[in-house]
């Protein structure tokens, strides 16, 4: 055979080979396929393949899965796949603090879709992020958590519940700790000032802690000082809130943002002003929101006032039993009362009390006392048995108009302030689903997804997640748009969600059917703070 020939063949050979080498099917860990994709962006779904290989998504997108060999092919026709819901406000330490793992699984998170949570929200934030970490690292959960650094246990380790200003040695000390808990890789800087020994802190105070968490990137997480009229009014809280994020320098998130009780009642127009006029000045400003017309606090929270806590349960047992000064708690524990709509719309949802599921109007009836001497009857327990939670009330407090106006805002996310004993905790993500998208129209599929993935990722500055895209990490809900639902309500709190036909937490499968896998596959995802603010 001529050279030429030979030449001509080989080439010929090798361009076989070639061919056949690119269309070999490439491996995969898990092909879901035929489902409709929402990819978090806020796009409109599109019906297609999303391709898993370890814990990244490596493909997505109509016939996304032909060049692969997956290990297992999971059918989604007539579901909905999207991003692992991201919930930036929860309680949830009763789960990823249990000793058991099958608790640590997370379930009512996971039964609603969500893959990742934000803790150590409302200033509870550990002071030691680090050891907190590690002992969830090594524990495991089932899913992903977002730590902040909470002014709470911050101002307690320095000046305990005193109602004082700190001395600058003191405010050092403080501003050292919110710095450690950045370092470590908190989120941001989380705090709760409508409560004790928060509500004792000056703006200048919160503003100080808030620049050593703008330094290292973090956001400014708050339940502003007031979302009613108990203390400066929620108008002026919120400009507080503003003030504190533009002063110091950081993005500002504002925790389930409301108007609560009757006298606030109207003015979600006025927040929603508040907060377009700082956005429109360049200021960061997000929020968060949960579905429900019910708040969930302490009958503490709720109705004392806060003088009367200044010193901790030791020093408000002392005032209760000095009659002068029990008078002048009484006083303003019945103008809280009216605020927060009076005795019937208290619902006492501690578990395994006397009084669960019960009204704070009924117990009075029940035990013949005046409503205000009810509630001090189960603030007394809870100073006797500091240990139990004797005092968590479902306060009815919130107007339909409200939440509907303040849900359409491009800047709100969705969020559960998930809390034992409310079924928030529950059944948030889905209440918000079937009754604010599929019944009354108030946001489109493609928002809800968005607002409870992808935009809420961008504001706790969480990397390669809340979208469905090549190279993030494989967090992913399937769920059927039928059956998808909430089951829990006031008075069955703790009942699961229905309607994960998937759920994928860093590539491992953590339902499936409605049924959860034993898989603890979430990590902490640790903020990473700009280079030269840590030592």
């Amino acid at each position: 055979m001529p050279p030429i020939v030979r030449l001509a063949a080989a080439l010929v050979v090798l361009s076989s080979c070639a061919g056949a080498q690119a269309s070999a099917p490439q491996a995969a860990d898990l092909l879901i396929t035929g489902g409709e994709i929402h990819d978090g962006s806020g796009a409109p779904g599109v019906v297609g393949d999303v391709v898993i290989a370890g814990d990244r998504v490596v493909a997505v997108g109509p016939g996304a899965g032909r060049p692969y060999a997956p290990a297992r092919t999971i059918d989604a026709t007539g579901r909905i796949v999207a991003p692992g819901f991201i919930d930036p406000h929860t309680h949830p330490y009763t789960y990823i603090r249990s000793d058991d793992p099958r608790v640590r699984r997370n379930a009512p998170w996971q039964y609603q879709g969500v893959t990742t949570i934000a803790h150590g929200v409302d200033g509870g934030g550990s002071a030691d992020v680090g050891r907190d970490d590690e002992a969830f690292t090594r524990a495991g959960v089932g899913t992903n958590l977002v730590p902040y650094v909470g002014f709470g246990p911050v101002r307690r380790a320095v000046l305990g519940d005193a109602a004082r200003a700190p001395t600058p040695a003191e405010l050092r000390r403080m501003r050292a700790l919110v710095a450690q808990g950045m370092c470590e890789g908190a989120a941001g800087f989380s705090t709760g000032l409508f409560y004790a020994p928060q509500s004792f802190s000056s703006r200048a105070e919160v503003v100080a802690l808030a620049r050593e968490a703008a330094i290292r990137g973090g956001i400014y997480d708050t339940h502003q000082r007031d979302e009613s009229s108990y203390d400066i009014g929620l108008l002026a809280s919120t400009r507080e809130a503003l003030s504190i994020g533009r002063e110091a320098g950081l993005p500002v998130h504002i925790a389930h943002l409301k108007a609560l009780g009757k006298d606030v009642h109207g003015m979600a127009p006025a927040l929603v002003r508040l907060v377009e006029r700082a956005r429109a000045r360049g200021q960061r400003v997000s929020a968060d929101q949960y579905p429900w017309l019910a708040s969930g606090t302490s009958i503490t929270a709720a109705l004392l006032p806060r003088w009367a806590v200044d010193g901790g349960n030791d020093a408000l047992r002392e005032r209760l039993q000095d009659p002068p000064r029990r008078e002048r708690i009484r006083a303003a524990m019945r103008g809280n009362l009216q605020r927060r709509g009076g005795a019937d719309a208290l619902l006492l949802i501690s578990a395994d009390q006397p009084w669960t599921g019960r009204t704070l109007a009924a117990m009075a009836a029940a035990w013949k006392l005046d409503p205000v001497d009810a509630a001090l009857h189960i603030i007394g327990h809870g100073i006797d048995h500091p240990d139990h939670d004797g005092g968590s009330v479902a306060s009815f407090n919130m107007d339909e108009d409200d939440v509907r106006l303040l849900m359409r805002q491009p800047w709100m996310v969705t969020s559960s302030d998930g809390n034992d004993g409310h079924p928030r905790q529950y059944a948030s993500f889905p209440l918000k689903y079937q009754r604010y998208v599929r019944e009354l129209g108030v946001l489109r599929l493609e928002e809800f997804i968005h607002r409870s993935t992808a935009l809420t990722a961008r504001i706790l500055g969480v990397q390669q997640r809340g979208e469905l895209r090549p190279g993030f990490f494989a967090d992913v809900v399937v769920f059927d748009p039928q059956r998808f639902m909430p089951h829990a309500d006031y008075l069955d709190p703790r009942a699961l969600s229905s309607g994960i036909a998937l759920l994928v937490v860093n590539g491992r499968i953590a339902i499936e059917d409605d049924v959860q896998t034993d898989v603890l596959a979430g990590r902490v995802l640790r903020h990473s703070p700009p280079a030269g603010t840590c030592p």
